[in-house]
């Protein structure tokens, strides 16, 4: 029986007892006064109010696609509670209606107001509804990283899996996680890839360690190839430190070819402890690939082996494009041990899953032990003796065929690899006494909740020790502490904030050279690093969320600080800085944030002033329409002002001018940035102005003012932006309008906290809709709405 027989056997045979809820609509608001209520009110008070300053665009006109004079009802306002949650908060921030129309007064304002509130987001704060559970599986990052943690294996094999959908800013929602059939063609190759670098199955073999490739260090900049293959492009080498484990004589070997140029092939050599040991000619082509070996002597003890490329060559004028450059590909490094008496080098990773050996009477029973350990951290839960029951058929199965004990363990393992128990993350729950309740999650649910939002990877043994022992929920607080401050939580950095500050899209700008000549990927990943240790700083230091909008300090490395003007430092290596008597100082100066809110020849103060909305101010604005006119570029267009002029005249257009009242001014706030971050106080021949007002009414005058005024006047939006984007991280959802209550009191309690970072964490940690889950009856009543 194959392997990969044997996982789909698994696939087809294991249970997995899941709920899917459709998503419903709506969202979170504020609740105050004592607003009008029911369909009556709306016909005599809210209606009139909306016919008297609303329906003049919103009407007949369409501005913006939206007519309001079709919610005739308040059924048909419920129906459609995300229209009128922008409309609540257009009027919340005096963006609607436009300067230039009738004003409510703010009697009127706040009718209106509490009365969506009240009625189309109406919630028993009392009473919360914890929101859905949406059975969804692993993205790319968390399978990487629980591979990681699981078996031990230090590579990444989503890597080969299609690109992840994203849904409310982040890829890891669940229902726009699919599972095309490609990906469990994907997942079938990677577990046993997974399992074959982790187990020895043949004890007879000669002793050998493998090394691919692209998971070795080096000097040289390498290139991954896939398959576990690197192409090294300039001189340098890739290194593994090996452990001999006794004197005498071994192989050392290489897979490699080369990718030819130039008048001689491309040339490698060995070396053990930088001492080099012989030569090779590398003639091999692709896709002939050779080996490349010796033999030697070496003492016992860890020593570095290495293979190094000797004779990089270029000649990008070469008529023949084949002809120009010359690289050197390494499939992998391999150590064969010669001696016929001496055992397999067990790597850590097969003695972590083969923790007991057995005698022939207990095979079945040992295996039973193996498979059960390892589905339980597999699944994040204990596993039922049903459960494991189905994968011992896998074992016996293969063990009948003739397979070793090591090679029949392993497919069963595969299996489980290949489960939903482990692809998808659901929870089994214990039927509660009463199945119309809201309950808790239980603690194996909660741990793994906990460990996605903060590793993107399963619990540690702390955790599954904790949740074990049913005390995970009296220790949230220390254990949220210590999981902040751990390695792992760089996975919260890239995927989170990666997300959230739209980082990612940094490998993507391409700055025009010769507008830009100092922007290369040197400085693209500098501008990146700033980003992230200043993110980890906040959440490490657990300083207030504030400073996101404004701090003191930041980190640089010479060439970020050459861009910043700021003096003194030297190095590749990044150290903190004083930003004091500068204009930098929080996400809005950094020279990241500010080259993806840019074009490749210019700024753009609409892509920043959208950046700000979106993402600190949690108020984006609609996408254009399909018809705006094409913006004038070039050195003419140049010679007529400064770029803040030009769009004046570009949004003469009324239709236009309603949305670019509320971006323009905070992009242009900014303007004293260039499209790479570097400051400047003229645009070519004429004076920057970076003055601006808000559609609410303040004025500011450059960035250091508007960040002023962030703090000052847009701090609470600000924490509920960050909330709402966090959260909707953490539940792997998109945000109802039942999670209000949750919203509100995790703001309100980071106030409190000082907005302590740890704050905002355990408030979430403890919050109704990441700590409760819905009785079945309930979720099968909002199933029905």
């Amino acid at each position: 029986m194959t392997t990969r027989a044997a996982s789909l056997l698994c696939l087809m045979t294991l249970g997995f007892q899941m709920t899917r809820e459709p998503a419903s609509a709506g969202t979170s608001g504020k609740t105050r006064g004592n607003p009008p209520a029911g369909d009556a009110a709306f016909q005599t008070r809210i209606k009139p109010v909306l016919a008297k300053y609303c329906y003049g665009c919103h009407g007949e006109k369409k501005k913006g696609d939206l007519d309001l004079r079709i919610y005739e009802n308040e059924t048909s306002v419920i129906r459609d509670r995300r229209v009128f949650e922008k409309v609540m908060k257009n009027l919340q921030a005096h963006e609607m209606p436009p300067e230039k129309k009738p004003q409510p007064t703010a009697e009127e304002r706040a009718l209106i107001t509490a009365w969506i509130q009240s009625e189309i987001f109406k919630c028993d704060c009392d009473h919360p509804d914890p929101g859905r559970v949406t059975l969804r599986r692993l993205n790319r990052a968390e399978y990487n990283n629980t591979i990681r943690d699981l078996v031990g294996v230090d590579f990444q094999p989503a890597d080969d899996f299609p690109a992840d959908d994203s849904g409310y800013g982040f890829d890891n929602i669940g229902d726009v996680l699919s599972l095309p059939p490609v990906l469990l063609e994907k997942y079938l190759a990677a577990a046993q890839k997974v399992l074959n670098k982790a187990i020895v199955t043949d004890m007879k073999a000669k002793p050998l360690q493998h090394f691919n490739a692209d998971e070795l260090d080096g000097t040289a900049p390498g290139e991954s190839l896939g398959e576990g293959i690197k192409r090294l492009g300039r001189e340098g080498n890739i290194f593994a430190t090996v452990k001999f484990p006794h004197a005498g004589e071994y192989i050392l070997r290489a897979k490699a070819h080369g990718e030819q140029a130039g008048p001689e092939p491309a040339r490698m050599s060995f070396s053990l402890d930088d001492k080099e040991l012989k030569k090779f000619d590398v003639k091999a082509e692709e896709p002939a690939p050779e080996i490349y070996e010796m033999r030697l002597q070496v003492e016992a003890g860890p020593h570095k082996f290495a293979a190094a490329y000797l004779n990089n060559y270029r000649n990008p004028k070469d008529p023949n494009p084949k002809n120009r450059d010359r690289n050197l590909v390494i499939h992998y490094l391999e150590v064969v041990d010669t001696d016929p008496s001496q055992p397999p080098v067990l790597p850590e990773t097969h003695k972590r899953i083969f923790f007991r050996q057995p005698a022939p009477e207990t095979k079945t029973q040992v295996a039973r032990e193996i498979v059960g350990r390892f589905a339980t951290r597999a699944f994040r839960r204990p596993v039922t003796e049903e459960e494991v029951s189905r994968l011992i058929k896998l074992f016996t199965l293969a063990d009948k065929n003739g397979e070793s004990f090591e090679q029949s363990v392993k497919v069963a393992l595969e299996a489980v690899l290949v489960s939903p128990g482990f692809l998808f993350r659901g929870e089994l729950q214990p039927e509660p006494d009463n199945p119309a309740a809201v309950h808790p999650v239980d603690e194996f649910a909660l741990a793994s909740r906990l460990s996605y939002f903060l590793w993107s990877s399963m619990p540690d043994d702390e955790l599954f020790a904790l949740a074990g022992r049913k005390a995970l929920r009296k220790n949230l607080e220390p254990e949220i502490k210590r999981m902040l401050k751990a390695p792992k939580a760089r996975a919260f950095v890239d995927n989170f904030a990666g997300q959230w500050l739209q980082l990612r899209n940094l490998k993507l700008a391409a700055p025009d050279k010769k507008l830009f000549p100092e922007f290369d990927d040197d400085l693209r990943a500098a501008m990146a690093k700033e980003t992230e240790l200043f993110f980890t700083d906040i959440l490490q230091q657990d300083r207030s969320v504030l400073e996101f909008l404004d701090a003191d300090f930041s980190f640089v490395n010479r060439r970020l600080a050459r861009l910043y003007g700021i003096r003194g430092v030297e190095g590749d290596d990044f150290q903190r800085v004083s930003l004091k008597g500068t204009h930098r100082g929080g996400l809005l100066a950094q020279a990241s944030i500010l080259t993806i809110t840019s074009t490749p020849t210019r700024t753009s103060p609409v892509k920043r002033g959208t950046w700000v909305l979106e993402n600190l101010l949690g108020a984006p604005p609609p996408p254009p329409p399909p018809d705006v006119p094409e913006f004038k570029e070039g050195k003419d267009a140049a010679l007529t002002g400064t770029l803040r002029q030009r769009m004046e005249q570009h949004r003469v257009n009324p239709t236009c001018a309603v949305c670019h009242a509320r971006m323009d001014p905070i992009g242009f706030g900014l303007e004293n940035f260039n499209g790479i971050g570097e400051w400047r106080d003229k645009e070519g021949d004429f004076s920057i102005d970076p003055a601006g007002k808000l559609v609410s009414g303040e004025s500011f005058n450059g960035p250091d003012d508007l960040k002023t005024l962030l703090l000052k006047r847009k701090r609470d939006d600000f924490v509920r932006c960050l909330t709402e984007k966090m959260l909707t991280y953490a539940l792997g959802r998109g945000l109802e309008y039942y999670d209000k209550c949750a919203v509100d009191q995790i703001t309100g309690r980071l106030a409190k906290g000082r907005y302590k970072f740890s704050s905002l964490i355990l408030e979430i940690v403890k919050s109704a809709p990441f700590e409760l889950r819905r009785g079945e009856e309930a979720r099968l009543a909002q199933a029905a709405r």
